[in-house]
């Protein structure tokens, strides 16, 4: 499985679950579970990488204005979330988070930000496929911060300068 053939399986499991984030994971779970287990590895591989990608100090910072919660459990959620959104709204995330003012529709909340189980679809494939864990993908540990410069989440101020049009759209400002 190739990366475009990573997104297919991403896109296709959004567009089927309507946008619904719990739903695309079970429709990519089910996918997935039709493909062969080195197949799923493969796709798990391409997912964590994206994953660690995300690790930056701005997507952390869009997800504190997004969704007012800095901690590190919505931080992983949100970046499975920016995963499930597909390949532009992933690569403006980590390429000029703020320009993700520009790409995200309507952005409640309550319904998005949140897509956790996407992270699991992967392992729950590869057990429905052969009753053992999906093995480890050997890519190298995320460093124990995020990559770029740090900023205070608790700071609005800091906030709407590093991120101006996230703020203007979504921050109040």
């Amino acid at each position: 499985m190739d990366e475009t053939e990573f997104w297919e399986h991403v896109d296709s499991a959004r567009e089927a679950a309507d946008g619904d984030p719990e739903e695309q994971a079970d429709v990519l779970v089910e996918r997935l579970a039709k493909l062969d287990p080195e197949a799923v590895a493969v796709f798990a591989r391409h997912f964590e990488s994206r994953f660690d990608r995300a690790y930056r100090w701005d997507v952390r910072a869009a997800a504190r204005l997004l969704l007012d919660d800095p901690g590190d459990d919505a931080f992983d959620a949100f970046r499975c979330w920016l995963i499930g959104q597909g390949r532009e709204v992933y690569e403006t995330a980590v390429h000029d988070t703020d320009d993700l003012a520009g790409v995200l529709a309507d952005f409640d909340p309550e319904l998005d930000g949140d897509a956790d189980d996407l992270g699991y679809a992967a392992d729950e494939a590869y057990e429905q496929l052969t009753r053992t864990e999906l093995p480890d993908p050997g890519l190298p540990e995320p460093p124990e911060e995020p990559e770029g410069t740090a900023l205070d989440l608790a700071d609005d101020g800091a906030l709407a300068a590093r991120l101006p049009k996230l703020w203007e759209r979504f921050g109040g400002g």
